[in-house]
């Protein structure tokens, strides 16, 4: 079994910092990319940042410049720096992963629960 679990959201004024982790746990073997999305009241869920396994990059135009993925693989951890908070940012922040475990070695697509970021005006 393998959960995704995320951490670092809350409520931050417009121009503010936070930093979301999310950690992979369980029969964990291998890890390709790992990705944050965010999805709005209302709204579709939406690709954010996204980071492969080598360390190669993609972020959405709304946040690039502002917000920064990383990895550390010996952690199983995904991170996201985000920098110059708006409003239009609030959102419930979900972890993504392709992950195989050790009794598979298959690879799966995984989500966190979510995690909530508000940012105040």
């Amino acid at each position: 079994q393998v959960q995704l679990v995320e951490s670092g959201g809350g409520l931050v004024q417009a121009g503010g910092s936070l930093r979301l982790s999310c950690a992979a746990s369980g029969n964990v073997f291998s890890i390709k990319a790992m990705g944050w999305y965010r999805q709005a009241p209302g709204m579709q869920r939406e690709l954010v940042a996204h980071i492969t396994s080598g360390g190669s990059t993609k972020y959405a135009d709304s946040v690039k410049g502002r917000f920064t993925i990383s990895r550390d693989n010996a952690k199983n951890t995904v991170y996201l720096q985000m920098s110059s908070l708006k409003p239009e940012d609030t959102a419930v922040y979900h972890c993504n992963a392709d992950i195989s475990t050790v009794t598979t070695l298959l690879f799966y697509n995984y989500w966190g629960q979510g995690t909530q970021v508000t940012v105040s005006s």
